[in-house]
């Protein structure tokens, strides 16, 4: 009785090894043809995988043309990272660079416990340009009952941000142009 125990524990642990492998067998994973072959040529992997839509192409980033896809990147706007630089001491509550929006937090400078300030800088384009910006300004007032109060303001802080954004841009697009230029130069002797 106890050597037909014993054989049928291996028989059972027999049949689960070779469903288990069967189950691993199916699944690819011992598979030998997955075993990949890897092109020595850079261009052709980048062309392969650009079609196949795993990857994507930084050289697009410089073309302004109208053909194909335009990939922009936040570090690489330099509207974009003049405004996060410029409105750094300020709390974020949404920074949406595909809407092309920032906007801040409600903001008490200490002065009056009251009142608060919140900013929105909408991009209207990526150029520098002065209307291709939107800042808003809303000022909420609070009374001691708590009820809160919000309008939009129309105040010279709006000028100041965008004359602000726009000079820190102009340097921003400087330093990459100069960085650009030198790179660009350099592959071209090669």
């Amino acid at each position: 009785m106890a050597i037909l125990k014993y054989i049928s524990k291996r028989v059972q642990i027999l049949i689960s090894g070779i469903v288990v492998f069967s189950l691993l067998n199916s699944c690819g994973i011992y598979e030998p043809s997955d075993a990949r072959v890897v092109s020595p040529n850079s261009k052709e992997r980048v062309k392969k995988n650009l079609e196949e839509g795993k990857g994507m192409s930084f050289g697009k980033m410089m073309d302004s043309g109208s053909g194909g896809t335009n990939y922009q990147f936040a570090s690489s706007n330099p509207m974009w990272r003049a405004t996060l630089e410029i409105l750094d001491f300020l709390p974020l509550s949404n920074v949406d660079y595909s809407g092309g929006i920032i906007t801040t937090d409600w903001y008490n400078e200490g002065t009056s416990q009251d009142e608060s300030i919140k900013i929105t800088v909408r991009f209207l384009t990526n150029e520098i340009r002065s209307d291709g910006l939107k800042i808003i300004v809303h000022k909420k007032i609070c009374s001691v009952q708590q009820t809160c109060k919000v309008t939009k303001i129309s105040s010279a802080l709006e000028h100041e941000l965008q004359v602000a954004i726009l000079k820190k841009a102009i340097i921003f697009e400087k330093e990459f142009n100069k960085k650009y230029k030198k790179k660009y130069k350099r592959s071209d002797l090669k």
